[in-house]
């Protein structure tokens, strides 16, 4: 199941246009503006004409991301109070909209320590949770590691889910530029099905609720998240072919973040790197659209590092690391 994070500038429906013409099967959106904390409530009219134009393109398993605004790790109390509010606020957006999932990056400990600002998500969580609607799961994103920021590895989300009282209403996005930058060497499909065997051990394959498929303009372990072109960067091929051929998730969301735009043949991005994620669902080996120059992603030469066993106990944890399953 294939869709795209798609702009609602104009509406919420522009989305849905946007979707149908590329043929996806979903669609991911932000069902506010993400840059800001206050958002009007949705109108009857528009309510019923999202659901009603998603209803006619068969779209169920719709998603959207929270703002990026949300902190629910932050040691600001009056913050995460904000952030808990809104995110309630988005999960209760999406149940309107008739969207499944909501995918949340869970927040950054700001140099607490990575134990102090995990507590602090399951905390928010549970208070969230308390109130939320029960038809949207909520989707927990694996992250970069940028910073101080939480989720980068498969342990912390696990350790998050064990300490919330209703648990089952949780999932996880695992964002494939997200997880190389974090460590885990997914450049072959040895390595990505090693990763996803660990990702089962810790959280298990049920959990696995979205994805979002992005290459990696920087390289793994670099602990930096920049999404580009399905082919064009770090991760390569291979983990994308395992993931859309693997029967498991044919029924898993498949998002693409990448870049927006025109190629230099015309296409958009969008529909180039669906077509990529198509041929190497038939088991082919697609054929690559040519970046411009000014986006390219230069690759340079990787040291040999040392594999992670377990999480770093220091309180920032902003070291470099290569995670070889």
């Amino acid at each position: 199941m294939y869709g795209s994070h798609l702009s609602i500038a104009g509406g919420l429906n522009n989305a849905l246009d946007e979707a149908a013409r590329l043929k996806l099967e979903t669609v991911q959106v932000f069902t506010r503006n993400q840059q800001q904390w206050q958002a009007k409530e949705l109108e009857p009219q528009a309510i019923a004409a999202f659901r009603r134009q998603a209803a006619s393109l068969h779209f169920k398993d719709m998603v959207a991301h929270d703002s990026y605004l949300i902190n629910l790790a932050s040691g600001d109390e009056s913050l995460r109070q904000k952030s808990i509010a809104s995110f309630s606020q988005e999960l209760w957006r999406c149940s309107q909209l008739g969207i499944k999932y909501l995918v949340t990056h869970g927040g950054s400990h700001g140099g607490d320590g990575e134990e102090v600002g995990l507590a602090r998500i399951a905390d928010s969580l549970n208070k969230v949770i308390a109130q939320a609607p029960p038809d949207v799961v909520l989707c927990l994103e694996t992250t970069a590691g940028q910073g101080a920021s939480l989720g980068w590895r498969f342990e912390h989300w696990a350790q998050v889910i064990k300490a919330v009282g209703h648990a089952a209403s949780i999932g996880i996005c695992l964002d494939t530029c997200h997880v190389l930058a974090a460590g885990y060497d997914i450049t072959t499909r040895r390595g990505t099905e090693a990763m996803l065997g660990e990702f089962d051990r810790h959280i298990g394959l049920e959990r696995l609720r979205v994805f979002h498929l992005n290459d990696s303009r920087r390289e793994l372990g670099s602990r930096v998240d920049r999404h580009t072109h399905i082919g064009h960067g770090y991760v390569g091929l291979d983990a994308f072919a395992v993931i859309v051929r693997d029967g498991r998730f044919k029924s898993t969301p498949k998002i693409l973040e990448t870049p927006k735009g025109v190629a230099p043949d015309g296409q958009t991005w969008d529909a180039i790197n669906l077509r990529v994620l198509k041929t190497l669902e038939r088991g082919k080996r697609p054929a690559l659209v040519a970046l411009p120059e000014d986006t390219k992603v230069a690759k340079v030469a990787i040291k040999e590092k040392a594999p992670l066993r377990g999480r770093k106990k220091s309180a920032r944890n902003d070291k470099k690391v290569t995670v070889k399953a």
